[in-house]
């Protein structure tokens, strides 16, 4: 019996975001103030991520700019915002990210279905592989 990832969603009338703890690489491009949206998302307070400080288009842009994927929305009446092309890239001295839908086969018989951006691990040191988990930042990684 495997543990499934724990997966949060936060809600209001138009817009649902769904975070996925264990993908977030803890870039802070959601929530510090030169990059993000501080009065949508806070990890200072619980719940960390509250929907009514900000319009449904500011949030989605943010959701959009989330470097790991931890981060996705879907409409109301949608089932999810699915990107229809594949992109890889590699990002300088940090993780392989994966732009699309994908499905990753764990070893056994485990898949996860995937959709906007996964970041797998290129430093070989995350506690959460395949995915990156931010341990590149803490050892140095260099590519």
């Amino acid at each position: 019996m495997s543990d499934k990832p724990i997966v949060k969603e936060y809600s209001n009338e138009e817009v649902t975001v769904v975070w996925k703890p264990e993908s977030c690489i803890h870039s802070t491009v959601c929530w510090k103030k030169a990059t993000g949206l501080p009065h949508v998302f806070n990890p200072a307070v619980k719940p960390w991520i509250t929907l009514e400080g900000g319009t449904t288009e500011e949030i989605i842009k943010q959701v959009d700019k989330c470097p790991s994927g931890a981060l996705s929305y879907r409409l109301k009446n949608e089932q999810s915002n699915v990107v229809s092309v594949n992109i890889v890239e590699t990002l300088p001295n940090g993780p392989l990210l994966v732009y699309g839908n994908l499905t990753v086969k764990h070893h056994g018989s485990e898949e996860l279905k995937e959709t906007k951006v996964t970041a797998f691990c290129r430093c070989g040191a995350s506690s959460n592989k395949p995915y990156c988990d931010g341990t590149h930042v803490r050892i140095n990684f260099s590519d």
